[in-house]
């Protein structure tokens, strides 16, 4: 590690558990001073930064947590992926999403752009999905529509902050390992009758064979947030295997 973050302040949301913990992690081991936070406080166990509980979903809750953390880096990762096509969605999961997809990160950027602007930069990093204005994928129409959705904010925030020293950028993985993508695989084998059989069936779309892991996609994450990056803005950055390639 080579303290790629060191000096700079960080707040990652959903960080209890896959790709928000493992980028918690690779933060702090870059030297960063990571403030991870989660709805679900038990979750945050065992992570050397400090943490808290926050609700993306809550106006109060967000702008408490940007106070505490007064960040010059923020990776919006709260998310949730439905199942189904259209005539499957219903209004509530429609809802659902969208305020936890898309403007749970309105509500984060909104709180955090006068602390950037303040300090004269900052970088925003938003989680997408291969799924989305990139490519779609059957049986996923709320989620990916959400997804396209975040591209679109991702790039106003850009265009508009680009003289001020703002960066926003967003990473549009493909399948990657996670406790929320097991959980998927389980209720797809129910479906199928057999758990082999959904693993099978969400490997066999990954041209390279394999799933990726929460920490390849945290690398992704820690450059874009590091000075690494700092004449990328305003882009969806596909890290998906090869997925929307094919």
């Amino acid at each position: 590690m080579t303290d790629r973050l060191k000096g700079k302040r960080a707040l990652i949301t959903a960080a209890g558990q896959g790709i928000g913990r493992a980028t918690a992690e690779m933060f702090v081991a870059e030297g960063a001073e990571v403030f991870a936070s989660d709805v679900n406080p038990d979750l945050l166990s065992g992570l050397d930064c400090e943490v808290l509980t926050l609700d993306v979903r809550d106006d109060a809750s967000v702008r408490a947590g940007v106070d505490r953390a007064q960040p010059d880096i923020l990776f919006n990762c709260a998310g949730f992926v439905h199942h189904g096509t259209v005539l499957d969605a219903t209004d509530e999961e429609w809802d659902f999403a969208f305020d936890l997809n898309v403007t749970a990160m309105f509500r984060t950027i909104r709180a955090t752009l006068p602390v950037m602007l303040k300090r004269g930069g900052g970088s925003i990093v938003n989680m997408s999905s291969a799924c989305s204005s990139v490519m779609g994928a059957p049986n996923r129409f709320v989620y990916g529509t959400t997804k396209a959705a975040v591209i679109g904010l991702t790039k106003s925030v850009a265009i508009d902050y680009i003289k001020q020293g703002i960066r926003c950028n967003a990473i549009c993985p493909g399948t990657v390992e996670s406790p929320s993508w097991l959980d998927r695989v389980d209720a797809l084998g129910k479906q199928l009758g057999s758990r082999d059989k959904a693993m099978e069936q969400f490997v066999s779309r990954q041209p390279m064979g394999r799933v990726a892991t929460a920490t390849e996609i945290a690398a992704l994450v820690t450059y874009l947030a590091s000075d690494e990056s700092a004449f990328t803005t305003g882009h969806p950055h596909i890290i998906d295997g090869g997925w929307s390639g094919q």
